[in-house]
């Protein structure tokens, strides 16, 4: 089948509320390009050393199949931040059950000096991390690995989370705004001044903001 003849998402939707169970298949499986990246970003770094992205994304699409009818009778968010939500909430479920069931050889790999986070903020750094152009040196790469967990540490919350949206899972201003539950203006005003605020703090922990993408 060629490309102009594939099913559209709402056809797949509207195929799949009339009980098509083929429709149904595609429908969860509609935007897993865009899901890995987000699986990529949120899962435990931890965790990923144990589990890879494709099973992450099957037992997403497991559970969104039986989520579906529920999805389909109230359609409160697009397809695409319903789809993430359970992404996410599926990174979350196995670090919990990995972290937990493997706790003593788990966190035996984290460095001592390395800090409790939240989720979020973790995920930030890391993205950060692996944006960067690594310098020659372990000294250098220490120094700015401090950096990074500085600057994140200084940002609120949310500015944290939307920078996360926007810059590394590379969801627009619309679907941002579904996912915080704001309005599209806010969202846009937040993400210009938690830029800014990271820019500013990653200057003043010494990490060259250009170094990191941003």
């Amino acid at each position: 089948m060629t490309a102009q003849h594939e099913p559209s998402v709402e056809e797949l939707l509207r195929r799949a509320g009339a009980g098509d169970p083929d429709a149904a298949g595609q429908v969860v499986m509609a935007y897993d390009e865009r899901l890995r990246r987000v699986v990529r970003l949120r899962l435990d770094a931890r965790v990923a050393r144990r589990v890879d992205v494709d099973d992450v994304l099957q037992e997403t699409h497991i559970e969104a199949l039986q989520r579906l009818p529920e999805f389909l009778a109230q359609r409160e968010v697009p397809l695409l931040i319903w789809l993430r939500f359970l992404a996410v909430q599926r990174c979350l479920t196995l670090a919990r059950r990995h972290l937990a069931a493997a706790a003593r050889d788990v966190r035996r790999e984290r460095q001592l000096a390395e800090p409790e986070s939240d989720a979020t903020s973790m995920a930030l750094e890391h993205a950060l991390a692996a944006s960067l152009t690594s310098p020659s040196r372990a000294a250098a790469r220490n120094e700015t690995r401090v950096g990074l967990r500085t600057a994140v540490q200084a940002l609120e919350p949310l500015d944290r989370e939307i920078l996360c949206l926007r810059h590394f899972e590379e969801l627009d201003n619309a679907e941002s705004a579904a996912v915080l539950g704001i309005a599209q203006a806010a969202a846009s005003k937040r993400y210009i001044r938690a830029l800014a605020r990271l820019r500013s703090v990653l200057a003043a922990a010494g990490v060259d903001s250009a170094s990191t993408g941003l």
